[in-house]
């Protein structure tokens, strides 16, 4: 697990490098966050992952697992999280973007419960999962889009955004029609968005599902067609 220690600390002592506390307060109030933040700013962020990543490989899928999980189970700061999201998409570990990760997904969507990690995950960690293992993973979003936790049912509505046609429109009238009815905010944002971005692929199917679906509310429906003159 050296390698694992040396990437964390990596990590850690990179952001502590970047850390501008007069920006800080301010990052962590537009995201309503209870975790502080060191105040890195997004493109010096990406510039350390590369270099850190590429100076600390991790050798195989148990120490990637744990470097991901350590950096976000024992995070003081919200952006030691996003390095944590980042690693885990890092293109160098692709071989081990399987079904095999979906706890470890799982975890980050429900205890990460905000749209900044959640959607992250839903749409470039779950979804391609999804469309690469259909069978294993489509009975998998069919249960998250009933379940308690708000996140989950988020993830199996948008995890498709970006599929095209490849895109399983069986799943995703199944998941929005799980939660048509929800007043929340982010499952209502997130239905419209899952269908805008179909629009921009099968046009006619979305307008067609809206015009289908009365139960959609204002703010879905007006996602779902604001590029087709609706």
């Amino acid at each position: 697990m050296d390698a694992v220690k040396s990437l964390v600390s990596a990590v850690r002592n990179g952001l502590a490098g970047l850390a501008d506390p007069a920006k800080a307060p301010a990052m962590q109030a537009y995201m309503k966050s209870e975790m502080p933040y060191r105040g890195a700013q997004k493109p010096a962020r990406a510039a350390l992952l590369k270099r850190v990543i590429a100076e600390h490989p991790l050798p195989d899928r148990v120490s990637f697992s744990s470097a991901v999980l350590t950096l976000w189970r024992e995070a003081e700061f919200r952006e030691e999280r996003y390095a944590a999201v980042d690693i885990s998409g890092s293109r160098g570990y692709g071989r081990w973007q399987d079904s095999g990760l979906l706890d470890l997904y799982e975890e980050m969507i429900v205890t990460g419960a905000w749209w900044d990690y959640v959607d992250e995950v839903a749409i470039r960690r779950v979804g391609p999962i999804l469309r690469a293992e259909p069978e294993t993973v489509t009975p998998l979003m069919l249960t998250w889009a009933y379940d308690d936790d708000k996140w989950r049912r988020r993830t199996s509505v948008i995890c498709q955004v970006g599929s095209k046609a490849g895109t399983d429109t069986d799943l995703l009238t199944r998941a929005i029609e799980a939660n048509i009815d929800d007043k929340d905010f982010f499952l209502r944002k997130g239905i419209g968005w899952a269908l805008r971005e179909y629009a921009k692929t099968e046009p006619d199917w979305v307008r067609a599902f809206v015009a289908a679906h009365a139960a959609l509310s204002n703010l879905s429906r007006r996602e779902a067609l604001k590029h087709l003159g609706g």
